[in-house]
């Protein structure tokens, strides 16, 4: 039930309360209502959907390497996924986001502009990984999904 009608059907019902009956010089008493008390479910801030799109936005899912992804470590993988949301969610197009992990381990992630498919906001993104000495590449297009999170629906080597 919207407000407008939590809160108009009580002005309402004194309204018609004061209204005197046809053929009669009564006045109605109408009972005295008291406001209706509202409870709303508490919903997710704005940001508090972005760090839970974040938080569920995992690299493996396509969007480093496999190669690259065997030989990271979890502080690494940590810092890619970080990156890999920001990047997706805030960067502009063509900046890199650079990242670092454990032990020499880098990365950057580049974006390419919104375009809307299918009622959804995607991006075409690079991640490119150095660990160990040896870089990985991996290219693909990534779709946020009404919940917030990212998908990659679409992807090259």
């Amino acid at each position: 039930m919207n407000r407008f009608a939590l809160f108009a059907t009580p002005v309402l019902a004194l309204v018609l309360a004061g209204c005197s009956t046809a053929g009669t010089s009564q006045v109605a008493q109408a009972p005295i209502v008291a406001a209706p008390v509202i409870t709303q479910p508490l919903v997710a801030s704005s940001a508090q959907n972005v760090q839970q799109a974040r938080l569920t936005t995992n690299i493996s899912s396509g969007f480093v390497d496999p190669a690259a992804l065997a030989a990271m470590t979890a502080k690494d993988s940590n810092e890619a996924n970080s990156a890999q949301f920001y990047a997706l969610q805030f960067g502009r197009p063509g900046a890199p986001r650079q990242w670092a992990g454990d032990k020499g381990t880098t990365g950057s992630v580049s974006v390419g502009p919104y375009v809307r498919v299918n009622n959804l906001d995607c991006r075409d993104f690079t991640h490119t990984v150095k660990v160990n000495g040896q870089d990985y590449v991996k290219k693909g297009t990534a779709c946020r999904e009404q919940t917030g999170n990212w998908n990659v629906v679409q992807g090259a080597a």
